[in-house]
Parts: structure tokens; C-alpha cells; sequence
């Protein structure tokens, strides 16, 4: 009996001790994504210049610089690639004048929640409306003198990294 009893625990062992099956295991992978720095304008013919500009919810443009050239009329269209609402992660684009403080335009803008955060002031050339998430807008400018102008998202908080240069031949 002591015999029978070793041989079955001994078989139990063996057989509990068998390959293992592997346990499926959900695969996660993270990618990291980078926005490209583009200077690209879509279309350049005779009469007007035609620049899209993407936004993102990690508040970034998906260009640092543009470039045209003076007296063209431009039309930009500002996307917003993200999926987050403009009450949380709204985003414009505001060109500025020459000169102007692009800090003390910000903390005016902040104060001008009623109006896309865009203060009433002679401070700009040209901006959008606020979008939120998926949104979508077109405006139409000319070009100014020759120089460099700085743009910016003017949601609270945005300009410090959501900013780029006009170049304007």
C-alpha cells in the first residue's frame, strides 16, 4: 500500500511538473510621438500663400518658423489635432506686431477670457479664434514689412512654448 500511495505522489509530481503553459500576456507599447519642425508653405503661386499650421494637445505648433514674403496676401489655416476642448486645451494663433512685449501681451490676454483671449488692443496683426480639439480655422492677412514677428497661442499659460516666427522677405 505504501508502495501504491509513493507511486501515485510520485506520478502526481511529474505530471503537476509538466511543460507550463504561458500565460498571454497583454502587449503594451508606448511610441513616442515627436512633431517635425516644418517651414513649409503649401502653396506659393503669384497672388497668395497658403500655410496650414497644426496645433496639438502637449501644446506645440508643428512649425517653429514661416516664411513669406512682404505684400502677399496669406491664408492660414490652424488646425487642432488634439482631442481635448477649448475650455482646457484651447489654441489660436495670434501674430504680433514688431516690437511688442510678448509677456505683457500675455498677461493681457489672460484677462480677456470673453473675447478668445485676444485683449483689445492694436497689439496684432492677425489671429484665429480659439479651437478646441478636431476644430479647424481659416483667416486671411497681408503680409507685413520686411522683419521677424513672433506668433503665439494666447490660452493662458500657451505662449511660453506655443510661439514661433513670421519671417516676412
Amino acid at each position: 500500500m505504501k508502495k501504491h500511495i509513493l507511486l501515485l505522489i510520485f506520478f502526481t509530481l511529474i505530471i503537476s511538473c509538466g511543460p507550463k503553459k504561458e500565460k498571454k500576456k497583454e502587449k503594451f507599447e508606448y511610441k513616442r510621438t515627436q512633431v517635425e519642425e516644418k517651414n513649409d508653405v503649401i502653396d506659393d503661386n503669384e497672388d497668395q500663400i497658403k500655410i496650414v499650421l497644426n496645433s496639438y494637445d502637449n501644446m506645440m505648433y508643428d512649425k517653429k518658423t514661416i516664411v513669406v514674403k512682404y505684400g502677399k496676401n496669406v491664408r492660414l489655416t490652424l488646425n487642432h489635432k488634439g482631442k481635448i476642448g477649448k475650455e482646457f486645451m484651447g489654441h489660436n494663433f495670434v501674430l504680433l506686431k514688431k516690437g511688442i512685449n510678448v509677456d505683457e501681451f500675455a498677461k493681457k490676454a489672460t484677462l480677456a477670457k470673453s473675447n478668445d483671449y485676444i485683449p483689445d488692443s492694436d497689439e496684432t496683426i492677425a489671429f484665429t479664434k480659439m479651437l478646441g480639439g478636431g476644430e479647424s480655422t481659416t483667416i486671411s492677412f497681408t503680409a507685413p514689412e520686411s522683419g521677424t514677428y513672433t506668433y503665439i497661442c494666447s490660452f493662458p499659460g500657451h505662449y511660453m512654448i506655443m510661439r514661433g516666427e513670421l519671417i516676412v522677405n
